[in-house]
């Protein structure tokens, strides 16, 4: 479907009430205007409020969170290892931390 409107002052135009119904637009909605090889395209475009959403919060009672919350809380203290200088540096403190954790009864790979 196509109609004419005129571009009136500051650039503002109507769009016409049959194109709007046929487009499902209503007043307030927003649209977007873009350019393709020459021609104005008018997109509708929605918005997501999102604050309908769930989150974390909703999902666990506040004893749980609290726990959560302090597991975080150890989790940021550490232990941090690095930075290494290069991958070598970490290589090598990966081998020495494997073999602090080894089984000393467990019989060596070939």
């Amino acid at each position: 479907m196509s109609a004419i409107a005129k571009i009136q002052h500051k650039g503002q135009v109507t769009i016409p009430t049959r194109v709007r119904k046929q487009a499902g637009l209503a007043e307030g909605d927003l649209v977007e205007f873009s350019v393709k090889q020459g021609t104005i395209v008018i997109t509708p475009k929605a918005i997501v409020d999102r604050s309908g959403f769930p989150n974390a919060d909703d999902q666990y009672t506040p004893e749980q969170r609290r726990d959560i919350d302090s597991q975080l809380d150890e989790a940021a203290k550490g232990p941090f290892h690095g930075p290494f200088g290069t991958a070598d540096e970490m290589i090598a403190y990966m081998k020495s931390e494997l073999k602090k954790r080894a089984d000393p009864n467990k019989p060596k790979r070939a």
